[in-house]
């Protein structure tokens, strides 16, 4: 996800695309121990897609 679309996002919806992304982050992670990913820069694209839900949802909350 770009930052234009996390802004666009409600609070609500931030919480849960956070919690979707954290799950497949794991899984990448998980697949990516037991047997290598094709591609494992899909284990970067969705660790900064994570921190950049999380810093928005941050950002709400302390305005």
């Amino acid at each position: 996800m770009k930052k234009q679309e996390v802004k666009e996002l409600s609070v609500e919806d931030l919480k849960l695309k956070l919690a979707e992304f954290k799950k497949q982050h794991a899984e990448l992670k998980m697949a990516h121990f037991v047997t290598p990913l094709e591609n494992p820069l899909q284990i970067r694209k969705v660790r900064r897609t994570v921190a950049r839900l999380a810093t928005e949802l941050t950002n709400r909350e302390n305005q």
